[in-house]
């Protein structure tokens, strides 16, 4: 079962993406960040869809921060052994994403 709802947030970028194709030609990437919270820091997975691959792949890297719009999907992991128990995996499925400066003298470079 799954529960989506719509979220906006900053988020830190924690790692390359990883990108593949889907049959139809669609780009697909994906990538941990981290939610900036005082306590119970959260780490999810963004899951970015067609040219925001892209934008995403050109104009920002590991440690960046980003303000990101999309929905957010709660996925029941089903248990492997009887050892382990239920988990949910955290993922936002990102419609825009807005570049977060920390620094008002930095600027973002067109490459």
């Amino acid at each position: 079962m799954v529960n989506t709802n719509y979220v906006a947030s900053i988020v830190k970028i924690l790692e390359n993406p990883n990108q593949f194709l889907l049959k139809n030609n669609i780009q697909v990437t994906k990538f941990r960040v981290q939610l900036p919270q005082l306590r119970n820091t959260r780490i999810v997975n963004l899951i970015v869809w067609g040219n925001l691959t892209d934008n995403r792949v050109k104009y920002y890297r590991i440690n960046d921060y980003i303000l990101i719009e999309g929905y957010l999907s709660l996925n029941k992991n089903h248990r492997l052994s009887k050892f382990d128990k239920d988990s949910k995996k955290v993922e936002i499925t990102v419609l825009k994403i807005y570049p977060f400066l920390m620094d008002p003298n930095s600027q973002i470079s067109n490459k």
